[in-house]
């Protein structure tokens, strides 16, 4: 039996602790890593690039790495790189395959003028127009065998963000470029995602990476919620908890099991980067929102301007029927 099933209600914080929080060595190998990426990047990558020269805008920390909820062993890096050869969604989703294939070669150039301990080992991409390329660092420095890095370019349709609600235009440009296909430009968002989980306090983020913990146990389903939507899960249960600095942790991951058995009932949204004010955002918003199947149509409903998911896929119907056996048992242990 998995150790988490034998824990009980008192002894979940340790447990995150001891098997699930990074410790400070870890995460310094991880800085090590995307210090040494990032400089490439910036400074070696597109340097003996034909003019015109891609310029590097930027590169944002996203995924677990950005937000605080990385768990311990699960050494990756998402890099968001943002280039001024993007002028729009449509240039990232024309040449987004080129540039990817450009990373990759002076990846395999520079390999030695990195550093002559690093080692780097390079997926080949699945697709023909990739949005990523995902490769593998290794340094004589870490303890890590491998850190894995996952490196997207992007359109920087943002800007210089300093938090707030972007101009609705961001989205509306978005919403006319993406052909119902905007999920592939969620990078473009990467720093509203990282901010929405990062600035949220440490105990919420231990809540978030049990959860996690428990979604790569079911393992044998050929198909799983999307973590991400996992993740909006424990935000909305502490929320509607009162947003507490300090609260119980059994509550808190009971709550979010009981949650996902109401999946048939759920409908979140938040109106924090994005609201109804512009009438163009206001009626895709809703449009969105009458797609869903929940029996409460506006209480709540994990929306993002920036993805095309529908709520029938914020928790897949038929990989939650595999697993709600296992949730129903765990829901009792911790009672």
């Amino acid at each position: 039996m998995d150790p988490l099933y034998k824990c009980g209600p008192k002894e979940l914080d340790t447990f995150i602790f001891q098997n699930l929080q990074p410790n400070e060595e870890f995460n310094e190998q991880v800085r090590k890593a995307i210090n040494i990426i990032c400089e490439f990047l910036k400074s070696t990558c597109f340097r003996d690039f034909t003019p015109p020269r891609p310029k590097v805008l930027k590169v944002v920390k996203g995924g677990s790495s950005g937000k605080g909820t990385a768990l311990k062993g699960g050494s990756d890096a998402d890099l968001v790189l943002f280039l001024n050869i993007f002028n729009g969604y449509e240039d990232q989703e024309r040449d987004r395959g080129f540039i990817i294939q450009e990373i990759e070669k002076r990846l395999k150039e520079c390999r030695e003028r990195i550093r002559s301990d690093i080692e780097v080992r390079i997926e080949k991409p699945k697709w023909d127009n990739p949005r990523v390329l995902s490769f593998q660092l290794r340094s004589g420095d870490f303890t890590e065998e491998y850190i894995d890095f996952d490196v997207l370019p992007a359109f920087d349709a943002l800007g210089h963000y300093r938090g707030g609600k972007p101009d609705p235009q961001v989205y509306i440009g978005l919403i006319n470029s993406s052909r119902g296909q905007g999920g592939q430009f969620s990078p473009c968002f990467t720093e509203l995602q990282r901010d929405f989980i990062r600035e949220r306090p440490t105990k919420l983020k231990s809540l978030i990476r049990l959860v996690k913990y428990w979604y790569k146990q079911l393992s044998e389903l050929r198909s799983k919620p999307p973590k991400y939507a996992l993740e909006l899960l424990a935000v909305y249960a502490w929320e509607q908890d009162g947003e507490k600095t300090y609260f119980d942790m059994a509550e808190g991951f009971r709550t979010v099991l009981w949650l996902i058995q109401q999946y048939r009932d759920l409908c979140i949204f938040w109106t924090k980067y994005y609201d109804f004010q512009n009438e163009t955002l206001k009626k895709y918003l809703h449009t969105q929102l009458r797609k869903t199947s929940c029996k409460c149509p506006g209480k709540s409903r994990t929306l993002a301007p920036y993805s095309e998911e529908t709520p029938s896929s914020l928790v897949v119907r038929e990989a939650l029927r595999g697993c709600l056996k296992r949730l129903i048992l765990l829901s009792k242990l911790l009672k």
